[in-house]
């Protein structure tokens, strides 16, 4: 007989093992199916171009986000790590796929970056301690505080109780002041718009959860809205990543 929940951490983890394991996208488990998917850097995906979102350009560019300490959340390839260091931040960027690391170093090191430090493993877990190595790729030492957290395509791939994680990391993490840059799937364009219970029903999540306005006002209503929009379609000779399937979101935590 177990009697093993005491903790909220004991219920989040409780509830991870309600999904099909081929269904974790999230966890520290899932990183050899990320390393499968990035494996064929040929492969149409969308976001494997070499360029940095848009509408994180257009913030910078405003100067609605001014240089800083950056926190990228599911970097990928880098393309978004690459810009913030370029733009004179000094960054950490994370994914749970080694392989994605490694392209990212890459790219960092073709673009001729410093001020970027990598991570493999799950933000969420990842702890004080490990410095890193600069361009190589640490283990730990997320501990903030950052003035920007970027994630273009990390929260729709978690499950609904993990927003408790989500949350809980940028209330650790996110300086006063502070911006929240978030790139996710617009229900009615992509992602499941299954109600949340149902998740755990089907023990899948379908590919990504798909969010409204609304929704997404709701969930960071700690934080103070600056910009949520549609994410800007961007021809293919542009330097920058556009599409319209995403939203666009710039949440600030007030002083």
């Amino acid at each position: 007989m177990e009697r093993d929940i005491r903790s909220v951490e004991d219920v989040l983890r409780l509830l991870d093992g309600l999904f099909a394991g081929d269904a974790d996208r999230w966890t520290a488990g899932a990183a050899g199916w990320w390393d499968g998917f990035y494996g064929d850097r040929e492969r149409g995906v969308p976001f494997f171009v070499d360029k940095p979102d848009e509408n994180l350009v257009s913030c910078l560019d405003r100067e609605v986000v001014r240089p800083g300490r950056a926190l990228d959340l599911g970097c990928g390839p880098g393309r978004n790590a690459v810009l913030l260091a370029r733009r004179g931040f000094e960054v950490d960027a994370v994914d749970l796929s080694p392989a994605a690391v490694r392209w990212a170093r890459e790219r960092a090191r073709g673009a001729g970056v410093e001020g970027i430090r990598f991570h493999e493993g799950d933000a969420f877990a990842l702890s004080e301690g490990d410095d890193g190595d600069g361009m190589g790729a640490g283990t730990g030492a997320l501990s903030g505080p950052y003035d920007l957290v970027c994630d273009s395509g990390c929260f729709h791939h978690l499950p609904p109780h993990r927003r408790i994680s989500y949350l809980a990391l940028l209330d650790r993490v996110l300086a006063p002041g502070g911006h929240l840059a978030l790139t996710c799937f617009a229900a009615g364009a992509m992602g499941s718009e299954l109600p949340d219970a149902d998740f755990y029903r089907d023990a899948r999540l379908h590919g990504g959860l798909g969010y409204t306005p609304e929704s997404l006002r709701w969930i960071f209503s700690g934080l103070t809205e600056v910009e949520l929009r549609r994410m800007r379609a961007e021809p293919k000779d542009s330097p920058h990543f556009g599409e319209p399937f995403l939203w666009t979101a710039l949440f600030r935590r007030d002083g």
